[in-house]
């Protein structure tokens, strides 16, 4: 406990003493985590619409005309039912078909309460055992007397799919990158600390203080930094998100019918996710540091 101690008050004293420095490393990992926190929470999204969307990709959905009655929508199904592949089929009513828009809404389900007229039709869902099956049905669907319009969602998915791996990858690569840049300026941040105790630890190593006793006060040092760091770009995430949230928010998810990942959750995740780069950046930074010195 006492070297820990010691510890925190030699790093706060290396800090300020170096405080140009300091705050260079700093900004440096607060600007990595920012920039990395950004594609994280678009990539979350885009995931989250990836998904919502997926629960519709097996199916081919059939929309009928206002004048179709149920009797006459079972004779549809009927027909259906005849081609090879079909796994099941489903009526779907304009009222169960609102009831699950607004689950998927979740808590702004509450903006549909207010619709004059429900606006969604009657449907038929049909499961379908590959992409060839669906894409046949989509082609018939013209040629069958009471459905107005098909809805099938592969080309989007795959799309969408495309783009989500895109922004991971690109994301990796900015991560690997920008990490590599911190442990840099974090290393001859704590180096130049190093030169200016040179003295001092000399007489340390001498008087026969072990190389972690010594590595201590810089470890502290780094991980403090990173926490720091962390801290700062996990609130300013906080906060462009729910700026962003509150501006677009409800827009997008009466366009998308897909909501957008609560501010709340995503910072709380995100934090878990910055503690743990930025401690480990500030530690490996002040290792790389101090190797050279210790191994003299």
């Amino acid at each position: 406990m006492s070297n820990l101690i010691y510890y925190f008050k030699q790093s706060s004293k290396q800090f300020w003493r170096n405080k140009a420095m300091g705050f260079t490393s700093l900004l440096a990992i607060t600007a990595m985590m920012l920039i990395l926190g950004m594609f994280f929470v678009v990539s979350v999204n885009i995931n989250l619409f990836t998904e919502v969307v997926k629960q519709d990709f097996d199916y081919v959905e059939y929309y009928l005309e206002d004048d179709v009655s149920k009797a006459e929508a079972e004779k549809i199904i009927d027909k259906i039912e005849k081609n090879d592949g079909i796994k099941s089929t489903e009526y779907r009513t304009k009222e169960d078909a609102l009831r699950i828009m607004k689950q998927r809404w979740g808590k702004n389900g509450y903006l549909l309460d207010n619709l004059d007229k429900n606006p969604l039709p009657n449907s038929i869902l049909i499961s379908v055992e590959n992409n060839k099956i669906a894409e046949r049905l989509t082609e018939k669907a013209d040629e069958i007397k009471g459905v107005e319009d098909v809805k099938y969602y592969k080309e989007t998915v795959e799309k969408l799919t495309r783009a989500t791996e895109f922004i991971q990858l690109s994301a990796m690569i900015i991560m690997i990158f920008l990490i590599v840049v911190s442990v840099i300026v974090v290393a001859n941040t704590i180096k130049l600390t190093v030169f200016n105790r040179a003295k001092e630890i000399s007489i340390m190593r001498y008087v026969g203080a072990t190389s972690w006793f010594i590595r201590g006060p810089f470890i502290v040092e780094g991980a403090l930094i990173g926490i720091v760091s962390s801290l700062i770009a996990a609130g300013l995430t906080w906060l462009i998100y729910d700026k962003v949230e509150s501006i677009i928010g409800e827009e997008v998810i009466i366009i998308l019918s897909s909501p957008l990942v609560p501010a709340g959750y995503m910072v709380w995740n995100l934090l878990i996710i910055f503690m743990a780069i930025g401690v480990s950046v500030g530690v490996c930074g002040s290792i790389i540091s101090m190797r050279k010195f210790l191994d003299k």
